[in-house]
């Protein structure tokens, strides 16, 4: 095997190599050989010749390799809690999580303002305010440490010095606390993915993504540990499938568009997290799944069709964790419980503390499996309490004081809090019933046994409709009865797609506006 650095032309052709020893297993995805340049080094690296079968063409290609998890972490529902899991993180300031303790996140924005450089200042000692506050509340409450989240804003990305700026007060913010009062802390660095802005997104190279790395960059070297995104590969056809309940176009945007940009994305935030000694935390289907989940909410699109999308998230979002993502996972990802049971790393979720960001029907079963418990983003405005951010700050504090109390009764204390959380929520939304721990390990499992993206997503959307039937049969899940025939509609679907990638890609290319997206920025056929 030559160094992985070095980039070989190979055959066009997939394989994978098992890996026992890692439970994984090694795929290659070929990819164009035009695209080569922009992968980062490191990514791309030859397979063997022997491996490379009779059904290879001389079109040159690159190949890509990386581990796949081909077993789950966990695979007994009784272990799939809140608070703990097989491969917990510890920080510089030795903040344990996923250890034993829920610990609490916390993330706020500005309130309505032009942010600019004259308007700097302002955005800085707002957020020095904000930062302040909630940390001052959390030594009130004795919190067991903290986890801040910075999401930018989309000119904070664009311009890495106003980022920057805020980064530091965080970081000093955070450092003044463990030295006054000993509270663990760590900063969750969240670039706003500005690739989208140019219409078709150039997702590999170009002015937006040069300044997204660079602020990547910088804040991990000034002390930020924790790297996450909403990556946005593949919108530009899933927002028109959401819309229209295309669940071929969901598969195809996540699955194929999605998982493609996630590499590439992921495989170079990986390079910055190893160069700097930070972690790659995870991503999150945000602008997917709670997209999907937001119109259900509205009655635009069907419940049962949202649920399914969340499942097949799972697919995309799992992807960080192949390219080197040891979580704790985004927040905002809802499907985060099915990638804890693969895994096996720390993951944050939100749920009825999000109200302030979005409504959901899933506020207390999203709790199930969580790490971290987190309130989305809030913003700074008063309340008669104190600041949003501050009040946001109490709730989690009370929220995670609770589970730890559970928790301090053993896993029995868990698992009998954990049934109360999920109860309360699973039969009245096929969203929440979607995320329940024994529906997160079914769809878990199937993801494992798949042989590559697309057979993943087929295979669990094929799982996630067996289980809203098997439910609303059996009285555990209340579907509106204009929704029934939805589930025959994405069976329908589902049964028609063919087995082998190459020739979904082949059916589906000519069904997509090709207006709307860049081909190769996802290594997709031309022509």
């Amino acid at each position: 095997m030559m160094q992985t650095n070095t980039i070989v032309p190979v055959c066009n052709h997939v394989v994978q190599e098992r890996d026992t020893a890692r439970n994984v297993s090694t795929k290659t995805v070929s990819f164009p050989a035009e695209s080569a340049r922009d992968f980062p080094a490191g990514m791309v690296s030859i397979v063997r010749s022997d491996v490379v079968d009779k059904r290879a063409t001389n079109q040159s290609r690159w190949r890509i390799t990386m581990p796949r998890f081909t077993k789950l972490a966990i695979d007994n529902v009784d272990d799939l809690l809140f608070g703990s899991c097989p491969k917990p993180l510890t920080t510089r300031r030795g903040l344990v999580i996923g250890g034993g303790e829920v610990i609490p996140e916390i993330n706020f924005t500005l309130d309505t303002m032009t942010v600019e450089a004259s308007t700097m200042k302002k955005v800085v000692n707002d957020y020095r305010s904000m930062v302040t506050g909630v940390l001052d509340r959390a030594v009130q409450l004795e919190v067991p440490g903290i986890i801040v989240e910075f999401e930018t804003v989309p000119p904070m990305t664009e311009h890495p010095d106003w980022g920057m700026a805020v980064v530091d007060v965080l970081l000093e913010a955070l450092e003044n606390a463990s030295a006054k009062h000993q509270l663990s802390g760590v900063l969750r660095m969240t670039p706003n993915d500005n690739r989208e802005f140019e219409r078709p997104p150039i997702m590999r190279s170009g002015y937006w993504w040069d300044n997204m790395v660079e602020l990547f960059d910088r804040s991990s070297v000034a002390g930020a540990e924790l790297l996450s995104i909403e990556s946005v590969g593949g919108k530009e056809i899933h927002d028109e499938a959401l819309t229209m309940g295309d669940l071929r176009g969901v598969i195809f945007s996540l699955c194929i568009m999605g998982c493609r940009d996630m590499r590439f994305l992921w495989s170079k935030l990986d390079e910055i997290a190893r160069k700097h000694n930070v972690h790659c935390a995870g991503d999150t289907a945000c602008g997917f799944g709670n997209t999907a989940m937001v119109l259900a909410e509205q009655n635009m699109i069907p419940r049962v069709f949202a649920a399914v999308v969340r499942a097949i998230t799972a697919v995309r979002s799992l992807v960080a964790y192949e390219c080197g993502a040891v979580g704790p996972g985004k927040d905002c990802g809802y499907e985060n419980i099915i990638l804890k049971a693969i895994t096996g790393y720390p993951m944050a979720n939100e749920g009825k503390t999000a109200a302030c960001a979005h409504l959901s029907p899933v506020g207390n079963v999203a709790a199930a499996a969580c790490d971290t418990w987190s309130n989305e983003s809030v913003q700074n405005v008063k309340l008669l309490g104190a600041m949003a951010p501050v009040c946001s700050m109490e709730g989690l504090a009370y929220d995670c004081r609770l589970m730890n109390q559970a928790a301090g009764d053993g896993d029995d204390g868990k698992r009998q809090l954990r049934k109360w959380l999920v109860a309360s929520d699973a039969a009245l939304d096929a969203q929440a019933y979607m995320i329940t721990p024994s529906s997160a390990l079914r769809l878990a499992n199937t993801i494992v046994n798949a042989d590559g993206d697309y057979a993943a997503g087929k295979a669990v959307a094929n799982e996630a409709v067996a289980l809203l039937r098997e439910a609303h049969a059996i009285g555990e899940l209340k579907i509106a009865e204009r929704e029934l025939p939805w589930l025959d509609m994405m069976q329908m679907t589902i049964d028609e797609l063919p087995d082998d990638e190459d020739a979904f890609i082949a059916e589906t290319m000519p069904m997509l506006d090709a207006s709307k997206f860049i081909a190769g920025e996802y290594e997709l056929p031309t022509s």
